[in-house]
């Protein structure tokens, strides 16, 4: 290896300047003398190409021009943890004069102080009474020589290690083996590798309650392969990974509290179903994963879900969820108080949004706090009632009633409103006088964009159609016979989606509406007799 690179450089992560970037290649290059480095940089912008040089394919980049060569010597490899820590809190020679600022790190709502140089100049020279310490963007690449940082930093609780350059998760296992009674640690933006196989095992996470690895590029099966060296961890930052798919935590994260999944693109909100078991999760950030419907499918509606059975605040602002239905599937969480919902298209239905906020507050029985505003008992109690007024015409067209042994409204009805017979029971039916005069709003029966398709039929040309998401399933079927002009014969409904690669949804209960099936506008329904 020539002189200033590492035996080990390939697949090292190295700054050079203020840009990042990992080493896919190290040698000659064609046409030229010397050593280069091949760079796969984090910022494409900083590239040239996508590993290839006059012909030749040196190594690979995820992005067509996120590659270049550099020499050995502009490449900086890092410095190890304690080195970093000394230069950060002024005690190594070139520092000695120099002034440090403190960090403060937030985990989601959590603040997080990492004190600096001015909480501590008078402790420069005691290192082992620091208790929180920051070494973010301090080029920390190893943990240094054995049992170094126990020796030195004997009482560290919080470590700050974000934007560094550590490769692999041995390198934080390395450093934090050393330090005894770690209850917080932020590795974010440290582009790593990670266990593929749960053989290793670590005590060094024995007491860890707070994780971040935010931009880390890691997996959710990754994730469960280390978290089976978390025993204890109650908060988990994971935000902006990649992560598509999620699988069954059966014998981890078993203590988990609060879970950020934000800025990953979820396949979608059937995900969710895989974490639902998590027996002590409190909080769920699920900011822009892409998800565009959420259903809890194990119990009907007026009933409370098995899944996750302590969730009290979740947030699923930012996404792609367009249809009530969702909201009224939140109504079946048994401990949920606090719900984030902003920007989503569901927002864009109603111009006024007061209306908006007390159809959300009516359809959730719980909900104590609602984009960060709380919910106070007067406020609920006029959602409720206002809903029960506006609603009132169509459940007595529907088939509702004053009178209970009359009151027999219509699965079509219930599936759209599951909250209206409690709130008749706690507010009294309403009758035909009071309802004079409402104006149904125009949220309630949105319309969904259908393609009619006769898979068996080539010369019955497709079609498009709107209907309402409340229609059942028996009155799609009478539509179709006048539409297609078919024989009396039994009509079979199916359904494809985009989200369900080929799959197609039988549907096959005719009592039922569309939202029941969480069709969307775009989708396939599929004709057969």
């Amino acid at each position: 290896m020539a002189a200033g690179v590492p035996p080990d450089a390939l697949g090292r992560r190295v700054s050079c300047g203020t840009d990042y970037g990992t080493v896919r290649y190290v040698g000659s290059v064609s046409g030229t003398a010397g050593i280069w480095l091949g760079m796969e940089w984090d910022d494409p912008q900083r590239g040239k190409h996508d590993g290839s040089y006059d012909g030749t394919q040196y190594f690979k980049c995820r992005h067509p021009k996120g590659g270049s060569f550099i020499r050995p010597n502009k490449a900086h490899f890092g410095v190890d943890f304690l080195a970093a820590v000394k230069d950060r809190y002024g005690l190594s020679d070139k520092q000695d004069a120099q002034q440090g600022t403190g960090d403060a790190v937030v985990f989601g709502t959590k603040t997080v102080e990492f004190v600096g140089m001015d909480s501590v100049a008078e402790q420069q020279r005691q290192l082992n009474k620091l208790v929180d310490i920051s070494v973010r963007e301090c080029a920390v690449s190893h943990a240094g020589q054995e049992e170094e940082i126990s020796r030195t930093c004997a009482n560290m609780r919080h470590i700050n290690l974000s934007k560094n350059l550590i490769s692999s998760w041995e390198t934080v296992i390395a450093i934090a083996s050393q330090v005894q009674n770690l209850e917080t640690l932020n590795v974010s933006e440290n582009k790593m590798r990670f266990p593929s196989t749960s053989t290793f095992t670590t005590s060094a996470f024995s007491k860890l309650k707070i994780l971040a690895l935010n931009q880390t590029e890691i997996t959710w099966t990754e994730v469960l392969l280390c978290a089976q060296g978390w025993p204890v961890l109650e908060e988990l930052y994971l935000s902006s990974n990649n992560i598509t798919v999620l699988e069954r935590p059966d014998t981890v994260l078993q203590t988990l509290k609060l879970l950020d999944l934000s800025d990953n693109q979820l396949l979608d909100g059937n995900q969710l179903h895989l974490i639902a078991q998590l027996p002590r999760l409190e909080q769920l950030i699920l900011r822009n994963t892409g998800i565009s419907f959420i259903r809890f499918p194990d119990v009907g509606f007026g009933c409370k879900s098995k899944m996750f059975p302590s969730l009290k605040r979740l947030a699923i602002n930012d996404n792609k969820i367009s249809q009530w239905s969702s909201i009224n599937e939140l109504d079946k969480l048994p401990s949920l108080r606090a719900l984030q919902c902003n920007n989503n298209p569901l927002m864009d239905t109603e111009k006024n949004p007061e209306t908006l906020k007390q159809l959300i507050i009516a359809k959730i029985s719980q909900l104590e706090v609602l984009n960060n505003c709380e919910i106070l008992p007067a406020e609920r109690r006029g959602a409720e009632l206002d809903y029960r007024k506006i609603f009132g015409k169509d459940w007595l067209e529907a088939g509702g009633h004053w009178n209970p042994e009359k009151n027999k409204p219509s699965e079509e009805f219930l599936a759209a409103h599951p909250r209206y017979p409690t709130l008749c029971l706690k507010y009294g039916a309403p009758e035909e006088g009071e309802l004079k005069g409402q104006q149904p709003l125009t949220l309630k029966n949105q319309l969904l964009t259908l393609t009619i398709k006769c898979p068996e039929k080539p010369e019955q040309k497709p079609v498009e159609k709107k209907l309402p998401e409340s229609m059942t399933i028996q009155k799609v079927k009478g539509l179709l016979y006048r539409l297609l002009k078919i024989p009396g014969s039994e009509l079979k409904l199916s359904y494809q989606s985009s989200k369900l690669e080929g799959k197609e949804v039988e549907l096959d209960n005719d009592l039922k509406p569309l939202q029941f099936y969480s069709i969307e506008s775009g989708d396939c329904v599929l004709v057969r007799w």
